[in-house]
């Protein structure tokens, strides 16, 4: 077992998709009693928030947009990185990492509910992941300029890994994922012995946030290099790209046939926005005897990409995309490129529902090209929230041109990817504010 590292407390470690796996967290699994009586405590608030009638009626908002049957906007606010000025890691009162990730979990939730107050919901589920190994894609990653660890909150530069096509190709291999199962198995006894009987204890992993390939590449060549393959190593790049998307099927299908799968149409962040509430997918309540991912909602996305002509994501990353989404009954594109420069080839990708709608998009492309037939996950831009008394015209007149510029389309508004709220925690709560009053005047 790893010795715990406070520079990578996974308590700051913020992200909506899931704990990652607990093997290497550095945990003993074995919490004092102060910490027991500090998550059984956390555990009965988040409890009778999910027994709230608004957290049923936020539900069935998310189902109705998900299924393209409401003009009924919903907002939704994750500040990552943010969150370490909202529920700050020294103010938490467990010490054991796993037993940090578990606190800083349940503070999220109620914060969620008594303070942002957008359309998050909050449900009596008690999710417990998998512990697990993978083995990765054959080279670690390599990357500069940072200094917290590896939880990605300052700037950092990506070396590349792979450095020579001809000598370091044949070097890669398929990630391989084994499960610790007495360390998974220990997860879900404490889980039992301390939240059985107030909040429902299940088994569930999120895998992965993005299916799209640009991240993995880029992590091995660099981004320099991603950004100039496609023109000067055109036939490697199409060699590399393939060989990650079969590994990416192989992943996902290992998953499906080991029945480790859980199904993710309802209360599970899918895409880069929204949650994956739906009827047109088996629900997480009824689906978990063996989930397909045919009953799941898939993601690619193609950020890395950002900045290159639109013609190379159609030529080398579409079909590879077309392959891996064509395997989910609902899907997802995009993160934080823009959709609108590319959509003639982003409409062919299967399933298509969910599509992101950047800061540095074209707002207004939205009613045109998504309309009635799409679902536009609309993201103002997170700066506006990066001080310590933010502007707050500025704000509204983002928040408004959101609003006005997509009428037409069936819209979330999404506020995420902030470093930091300028260390001022009422930040958030303003923006949720701003954001529905804009809401309000514009529908």
């Amino acid at each position: 077992m790893a010795i715990y590292d406070p520079n990578n407390d996974p308590a700051t470690v913020q992200t909506t998709v899931g704990y990652p796996s607990t093997h290497d967290m550095g945990t003993d699994f074995c919490f004092t009693g102060e910490e027991k009586q500090a998550l059984k405590k956390l555990a009965a608030q988040v409890a009778e928030i999910a027994a709230r009638p608004e957290m049923k009626q936020k539900a069935a908002l998310w189902t109705k947009h998900n299924d393209l049957k409401t003009d009924t906007p919903v907002v939704f606010i994750d500040p990552e990185q943010g969150w370490n000025e909202l529920v700050k890691p020294e103010g938490l009162v467990c010490k054991d990492p796993l037993a940090r990730a578990w606190e800083m979990g349940f503070r999220k939730q109620i914060y969620w509910a008594d303070v942002l107050k957008d359309d998050r919901v909050v449900q009596n589920y008690f999710d417990v992941p998998y512990s697990y190994t993978n083995t990765g894609w054959g080279f670690e990653e390599y990357r500069t300029g940072e200094s917290t660890g590896s939880d990605y909150q300052n700037a950092y530069h990506i070396e590349a890994a792979l450095d020579d096509f001809e000598e370091d190709f044949g070097k890669l291999h398929y990630p391989e994922i084994t499960i610790v199962q007495d360390e998974s198995d220990r997860m879900m006894e404490m889980a039992h012995e301390l939240f059985a009987g107030v909040l429902k204890i299940r088994r569930k992993q999120t895998w992965w946030w993005t299916l799209g390939l640009g991240w993995d590449y880029a992590f091995l060549r660099g981004m320099e290099n991603y950004m100039c393959d496609y023109l000067v190593e055109p036939e490697w790049a199409r060699k590399l790209l393939d060989f990650l998307c079969t590994g990416k099927l192989k992943m996902i299908e290992y998953l499906e046939a080991n029945n480790l799968l859980a199904s993710n149409a309802g209360n599970t962040y899918v895409g880069s926005g929204g949650f994956g509430f739906t009827e047109e997918l088996p629900s997480e309540e009824e689906n978990t005897e063996h989930v397909k991912l045919s009953g799941m909602w898939g993601f690619c996305d193609a950020q890395e990409s950002a900045r290159m002509d639109p013609d190379f994501y159609g030529e080398y990353l579409l079909p590879l995309h077309k392959k891996i989404l064509g395997k989910f009954g609902l899907t997802c594109y995009g993160c934080c490129e823009a959709f609108d420069n590319r959509w003639h080839y982003v409409r062919e990708l299967p399933n298509l529902r969910r599509v992101s709608v950047s800061a540095w998009a074209d707002w207004s492309a939205v009613p045109e090209k998504l309309g009635k037939d799409y679902i536009a996950s609309v993201k103002p831009n997170p700066a506006t929230l990066a001080f310590s008394e933010i502007d707050e015209d500025a704000v509204r007149k983002d928040c408004r041109d959101a609003v006005e510029k997509t009428k037409g389309g069936i819209c979330e508004f999404i506020m995420k990817d902030n470093h930091t709220l300028g260390g001022n925690p009422q930040n958030a709560r303003r923006w949720v504010e701003i954001m529905r009053e804009e809401i309000d005047k514009g529908y």
